[in-house]
């Protein structure tokens, strides 16, 4: 085991930080979940242009429920039982992470609430709406922001990974739910659509979602960031 986290350590002070003041303030922006409302406001559009409303409430209550389960399982459980000091505020390491504007975050970070946060949506939305533009794009926002807390001195790559793993077990939990309330409450309220059965039993986007609304996901993933970028020059 002390050699496992000797090895987190080397691989923090390895991913961790930059000379790049433009870095800094890119990853700043990254890591603050407003930055990504307008991405979230997208796929909330993408949804109500493909979707009853009904099922669409039924996937906004699961993702939420995803984002709650994953933060109160990192954040009040993990944390607290674990009490593995954050980079930033490691006393070994004092002085070798690099920190922006010495933001050092909460005293504990085993494990990361961001990666199963983002990486628990990542699960859930992918698996629901099977879009391939819709999988990556979310997934390369879940590593980019899960990343940028190695890069601002607030995580270990094991607490990355850990969190990631969670969320993503997480959020496939809820999409298994999402089938089944469907199954449950919808299929009543839409007798002439089809339904596909799958190893679930049910799926719960049987007509599935356009890949020309799926692709707009992207598109205002690269404009987010693009968006960042002025800012981070600025």
């Amino acid at each position: 085991m002390d050699e496992l986290i000797r090895f987190d350590q080397q691989l923090l002070l390895t991913l961790n930080g930059s000379e790049s003041e433009f870095l800094d303030h890119f990853f700043t922006f990254v890591t603050r979940t407003g930055t990504w409302i307008p991405m979230l406001l997208a796929l909330l559009y993408v949804l109500l242009k493909n979707r009853p409303w009904r099922e669409v409430l039924f996937f906004v209550i699961g993702m939420a429920l995803v984002v709650l389960v994953a933060d109160r399982f990192a954040s009040g459980l993990c944390k607290p039982f674990f009490e593995r000091f954050r980079p930033s505020h490691e006393p070994a390491l004092e002085g070798l992470v690099d920190l922006v504007d010495d933001h050092r975050g909460g005293l504990y970070g085993f494990i990361s609430s961001h990666a199963a946060n983002t990486f628990g949506v990542w699960a859930f939305v992918s698996l629901y709406m099977r879009r391939r533009a819709a999988t990556w794009t979310i997934l390369l926002w879940a590593c980019l922001s899960s990343y940028s807390r190695i890069y601002l001195g607030l995580h270990y790559p094991g607490d990355i990974l850990a969190g990631a793993l969670f969320g993503t077990l997480t959020g496939c939990t809820f999409h298994v739910l999402l089938c089944l309330a469907c199954a449950r409450w919808l299929s009543p309220l839409r007798p002439e659509w089809p339904v596909e059965p799958t190893i679930l039993g049910y799926h719960a986007n049987p007509d599935g979602i356009l890949p020309s609304d799926a692709n707009r996901l992207a598109y205002f993933f690269l404009l987010t960031i693009g968006v960042i970028i002025l800012l981070s020059i600025v």
